[in-house]
């Protein structure tokens, strides 16, 4: 009675020591006697234990990243890369027994990738293009599930930074281009400056010429309005004015010590018009006759 019964519970603790449990998102590779048997699913499973063992694979999205590391571009620049990728397990069979490591392999293949895909680009091509280098990476990756059972969801390159002393003479370069944008800058606003202060010059002189031939012409027509003027009222004065003139002066020469006049012919016919003239030279001819 002893004997079935020990084997009765040596029986029921074998059957527990057989029982697995995979857990969500996983899978099960079952080896007997050291070789791959069959893929189980998530759940309560039995083994043989002694006989068989089981390895558990996560299926789930996996997060890594890739330390830095040197890459030469085109123009044998030296520039040091960091990258990271999300990666899953697509084929637990040829990711586990196909390779040693299969994350391991996949990291290297894409460092591979990346430096073939810099070191075809030039310095300045390759800080300036980390979404083209992205772009092309994931497309070079592909799908590695029948290589090494793994898909990448996605792979970016965090950043891309050259050496220390490229570094410093970049720094210099971009020190230079920007005093020189600032000189330029100055040189122009100066040149602006100088012509908007000679263009407010010759404005100034302009008007300062313009007001100056606008009151020469009011002075001008002042001038002229001034001598319409007296030409009108000596024109309303008319004969009678200088008859009187011609008369005062006759008699002022008549009575003078010195009243001897020599005229021309057609002036003493004119002057006989003149009344008083008339009246002296009446007088005249009557006294010699």
């Amino acid at each position: 009675m002893l004997i079935p019964l020990i084997i009765t519970i040596l029986v029921i603790l074998y059957f527990f020591a057989g029982l697995r449990i995979v857990p969500q998102n996983y899978v099960g590779l079952v080896e007997t006697l050291g070789k791959y048997s069959k893929t189980v699913k998530a759940g309560l499973i039995f083994i043989w234990p002694i006989f068989q063992r089981i390895r558990k694979v996560s299926l789930a999205l996996q997060p890594l990243e890739i330390s830095k590391y040197r890459i030469i571009t085109k123009d044998n620049a030296e520039i040091t890369t960091s990258l990271t990728l999300n990666y899953l397990v697509t084929d637990a069979y040829k990711y586990f027994y196909n390779n040693t490591d299969s994350v391991e392999s996949m990291v290297q293949l894409i460092r591979g990738h990346l430096r073939d895909i810099i070191g075809r680009m030039e310095l300045n091509e390759a800080l300036g293009s980390t979404s083209e280098i992205n772009a092309q990476l994931s497309e070079a990756i592909g799908d590695l599930t029948d290589v090494y059972g793994i898909r990448v969801v996605r792979v970016n390159v965090d950043e891309l930074l050259p050496s220390p002393e490229i570094q410093k003479a970049m720094d210099k370069q971009l020190t230079a281009d920007r005093e020189k944008t600032a000189a330029i800058a100055k040189a122009e606003g100066e040149a602006r400056n100088i012509e908007l202060t000679t263009k407010a010059k010759n404005d100034a002189l302009v008007a300062t010429a313009k007001a100056n031939a606008e009151a020469v012409k009011t002075q001008a027509d002042a001038e002229a309005y001034r001598i319409d003027k007296l030409q009108e009222s000596l024109g309303k004065a008319g004969e009678g004015y200088f008859r009187n003139q011609s008369l005062d002066s006759f008699n002022q020469l008549a009575n003078g010590n010195n009243n001897l006049v020599i005229m021309d012919k057609d002036e003493i016919t004119t002057l006989g018009k003149v009344p008083a003239a008339k009246k002296v030279w009446d007088a005249s001819k009557s006294k010699d006759e």
